[in-house]
């Protein structure tokens, strides 16, 4: 069983047991997580898809550990101008394992009542 879930605007495909590297969150390591923004959930044999949410479905996860990736630099020049700038920058991360991914059934709304309207009859002029 997979879900694809939405955590801080990015998409993530999580399995039970599976460990994933997402934007950082706020919770302390050891905390759980619990995702409520789940777009898709496959259990083998059917796939449940969301408009844009799964009714029911939530996902539970441990925080791992904080991080922060590899430096990138950026650059900036402007020909002929003698201007030149160098700026590095180290994105925060927090590793998280998925736990569980529960689905329930959400309740199906009573179907309203559809009016059956009688078609109206029309007069004729004698």
């Amino acid at each position: 069983m997979y879900a694809i879930v939405n955590i801080s605007g990015k998409q993530f495909k999580a399995e039970k047991g599976s460990k994933l590297c997402v934007p950082k969150q706020t919770l302390e390591e050891g905390k759980k997580l619990i995702i409520d923004d789940v777009l898709l959930v496959h259990d083998g044999k059917s796939t449940q898809f969301g408009s844009p949410k799964v009714a029911g479905a939530k996902v539970t996860a441990t925080i791992l550990d904080h991080g922060r990736g590899r430096k990138i630099l950026v650059y900036k020049k402007k020909r002929r101008k003698g201007y030149t700038r160098k700026n590095g920058h180290r994105q925060w991360y927090t590793n998280i394992e998925v736990q569980n991914i529960q689905v329930t059934k959400a309740k199906a709304k009573p179907a309203a009542k559809a009016k059956t309207e009688k078609p109206k009859e029309e007069k004729k002029d004698k």
